[in-house]
């Protein structure tokens, strides 16, 4: 059937141009896909960093990009642009992902959200103390929160290649348990990796939020007035000393889970506007009815999940492969896996991702289970609890982040990062293989039945 019944009368290159865009669209909102993008932007930067080009590498991203108006000029190296500046729309699409959760998803409910919420704790809790088993002294001892986060967008990729098969709830359940392990994770930045604080920051930060809440409350629906008060809120942060791209989660959260109320309801304006079409087809070139149309139809959405949408290509095929291309070119040649700080580092972190998620996962469960606080979700069983252990384990965007944050010394941020990129492969192969065999029973089951 096709959805697109007006396309019969359209011009054959206008069908094909048409469908073309629709699976454009259908592809670039698939998570395998992205996730696969982001695997090969993290191989080509490890080829690019241990080649015979590595020289070209580390200058690219130091080279110096300066942004300025007038006398207000900035420059700054281009990797702390994408680390510091590129990385806040990432931050922006998880503090929009959790304010959504909180409305009306799998937080908005204490039931449903307090195995999800216990079993982050442990996913966070259980790496950590291993990280710090391996690594009790400073400045090993920094980077103990390295194993404690979960990239959504790899874990989900990884879950997506396994197919329809698994029940939906695993999906659910992962999505939620990496949410709040962004939280704690943000929590954690915001806590133990910013500099001595600077308050007069804050002014300034100040500033730039009570614009935000001036403009939604005289209605501002256009994404793009936002930009200005956002950057002022990322200025002042940065000023205070915490890291700037804080200024994304703060914006995400926010971003209103409710349509502009209209003075005409947007659906009753788009049929009025139809059938005044219908009747007059030029009227189309009347421009009270040009914007009446682009208002109802950006107003159908509420700002967090249009925005959300917008943005999720953007970020998924762009921001972090660029940050995975720029931060994940460790030089093997520049880490000496013989001396005991950074081969402890890399243990730390590696085993941590790799047996801590999934154990802190399931024991959290089973303490929660055992007190009555939450439940399995309908479908989903310690099989898939176990699947989605593994999965957490694949830290990668977000871990990697907080290395560089944790150490300054550059032999033990790249330990960290091998570390990471080491836990997270073999975190998202286990998980791939384990959930591989689930998918054959679930299979199986269902040809006997």
């Amino acid at each position: 059937m096709n959805r697109h019944p007006s396309r019969a009368a359209l011009p054959r290159a206008h069908v094909w141009a048409d469908r073309a865009y629709d699976r454009l669209q259908h592809f670039l909102h698939i998570e395998a896909v992205s996730g696969i993008v982001l695997l090969l932007a993290a191989a080509v930067a490890l080829i690019w960093a241990n080649s015979a080009y590595a020289p070209s590498y580390h200058a690219l991203w130091h080279a110096p990009v300066t942004f300025g108006v007038g006398d207000l000029i900035s420059s700054q190296s281009l990797h702390f642009w994408i680390n510091d500046g590129l990385m806040t729309l990432f931050f922006l699409v998880v503090g929009m992902e959790i304010r959504r959760e909180i409305h009306d998803g799998a937080l908005s409910n204490m039931r449903q959200a307090a195995l999800p919420i216990a079993a982050a704790l442990g996913g966070v809790i259980v790496p950590a103390l291993i990280y710090v088993a391996f690594n009790p002294v400073a400045p090993r001892l920094n980077g103990w929160a390295v194993p404690t986060a979960t990239d959504i967008a790899f874990a989900v990729g990884v879950l997506a290649l396994l197919g329809r098969s698994l029940p939906g709830t695993i999906r659910v359940f992962l999505l939620a348990l990496a949410i709040i392990d962004d939280i704690i994770a943000v929590l954690i930045i915001a806590l133990f990796y910013s500099g001595g604080l600077a308050w007069e920051g804050f002014a300034v930060a100040g500033v730039g939020l009570a614009l935000v809440i001036a403009l939604q409350r005289i209605g501002v629906g256009s994404a793009w007035a936002y930009v200005v008060p956002g950057a002022i809120t990322w200025t002042g942060l940065l000023l205070t000393g915490a890291h700037p791209t804080l200024a994304g989660v703060v914006l995400g959260l926010m971003t209103p889970v409710f349509a502009k109320p209209l003075y005409e309801p947007a659906a009753r304006m788009l049929q009025r506007i139809g059938a005044e079409l219908a009747e007059r087809p030029d009227a189309i070139s009347d421009g009270e009815h040009r914007r009446a149309l682009h208002v109802a139809k950006r107003e159908l959405a509420a700002p967090a999940l249009r925005v959300q949408q917008s943005l999720h290509p953007w970020v998924a095929f762009g921001v972090m492969p660029i940050f995975a291309l720029a931060n994940a070119g460790v030089s093997f040649g520049d880490i000496d896996l013989a001396g005991g700080d950074t081969s402890w580092v890399v243990l730390g972190v590696g085993l941590a991702l790799v047996l801590g998620k999934p154990v802190g996962v399931l024991a959290a469960s089973v303490i929660a289970l055992r007190l009555g606080a939450g439940r399995l979700p309908a479908g989903m069983d310690w099989r898939g609890l176990l699947l989605v252990g593994l999965l957490a384990g694949v830290g990668f965007t977000m871990s990697i982040f907080i290395a560089m944050l944790a150490f300054d010394d550059a032999s033990l941020l790249g330990a960290a990062k091998l570390g990471v990129l080491l836990g997270s492969l073999c975190a998202a192969l286990l998980g791939l293989g384990w959930g591989a065999l689930l998918a054959w029973r679930v299979r199986r089951a269902g040809s006997a039945g």
